[in-house]
């Protein structure tokens, strides 16, 4: 039996779509059709329009038309003053809102696909004037368009793909075990997040880690250091698996210099400081390392930065390697 799937896009850029479409090893059309997993509709990559998915809607919303996946792409727009008037599904009349309400109360699972449509996302941040907010989430507070105590046909909560974008990977596996039965409660963390990929930290392989184990810290963008220090990088913070999973064959933020921001988050879009720099007191990053007391990290610190090698320091600093290392013999004598 295939996993119907059918596709919303709400409030948001079409970057988890843009991301999907990078899917590969093998490619998107390959890896949903090796699944089992029947794309119903979606807005971009459907050829299905105007009356055809107007009466998929309407069959869909009255529980004629199965459902197994609704996924919903984008911040869902309440505004204004709850309305949802701000966005009509085109030809229909209706909000996008309702349509996601009708639908998710059949569908057996409903997914937010990326932070917006999970938590509300860039879309929710500054004054909010659509009133943008997740599935199931306000920022971290559960309620969002669904209601905390939503649970979907099969018994759970909205799954929450989240990542700006998402990658390709989060949602092809998620579908896929949602296509043989092997996702469940146990299988999320506590955002609902998938924890195929959200029990791992963006820490985990990142290429600069031998200059975070010496705090050898690079100081602007260029430099090839580690990005905590001074740069505003939440890798060792941040719940993904970007830099052992890497996207389009080898590429992540902290690998193409930029400081992770911690897109799979709640709220990352408004972190209270700008997001390249590290807010410190005292000279110490208020933002410490998962599951590391503030004491251990400056002890640490310290020692690490003490026994720093010439070659760390120097590079870290550089836009190039410097100084590189040292040819010794490995064998013992």
């Amino acid at each position: 039996m295939s996993l119907r799937v059918l596709w919303l896009q709400s409030g948001g850029c079409g970057g988890c779509t843009m991301s999907l479409l990078c899917a590969e090893s093998p490619d998107l059309p390959a890896t949903l059709e090796g699944a089992g997993i029947e794309l119903l509709w979606h807005p971009s990559l459907s050829e299905a329009s105007g009356g055809e998915v107007r009466a998929l809607l309407a069959a869909a919303a009255a529980g004629e038309a199965p459902v197994d996946a609704l996924c919903v792409e984008g911040s869902l727009l309440r505004g204004p003053h709850g309305s949802g008037r701000f966005h009509l599904f085109a030809g229909t009349g209706v909000p996008l809102v309702e349509w996601v309400r009708r639908i998710a109360a059949h569908a057996r699972y409903v997914l937010g696909i990326g932070s917006c449509a999970a938590f509300g996302g860039v879309t929710a941040g500054g004054g909010n004037p659509t009133e943008a907010c997740g599935l199931q989430y306000e920022g971290d507070r559960p309620g969002g368009l669904l209601g905390a105590g939503f649970r979907s046909a099969a018994g759970l909560p909205v799954i929450n793909v989240a990542g700006c974008p998402t990658h390709p990977g989060w949602v092809t596996e998620t579908l896929s075990l949602l296509a043989l039965g092997e996702l469940g409660a146990a299988d999320l963390d506590p955002f609902a997040r998938p924890r195929l990929y959200a029990d791992h930290l963006v820490h985990h392989g990142c290429a600069r880690n031998e200059f975070y184990e010496y705090k050898a810290s690079a100081e602007k963008a260029s430099d090839q250091g580690c990005l905590m220090e001074n740069l505003g990088c939440l890798g060792t913070q941040a719940h993904a698996d970007c830099n052992t999973r890497p996207w389009n064959g080898g590429g992540s933020c902290t690998s193409g210099g930029y400081a992770c921001i911690n897109c799979t988050a709640p709220e990352f879009e408004e972190p209270g400081h700008p997001f390249q720099t590290t807010p410190k007191i005292a000279g110490i990053p208020i933002g410490l390392p998962t599951d590391m007391p503030k004491a251990w990290f400056v002890a640490l610190a310290s020692l690490s930065k003490a026994a720093t090698p010439s070659r760390l320091r120097r590079n870290a600093t550089a836009d190039h390697t410097v100084e590189a290392p040292r040819i010794r013999s490995t064998k013992y004598r």
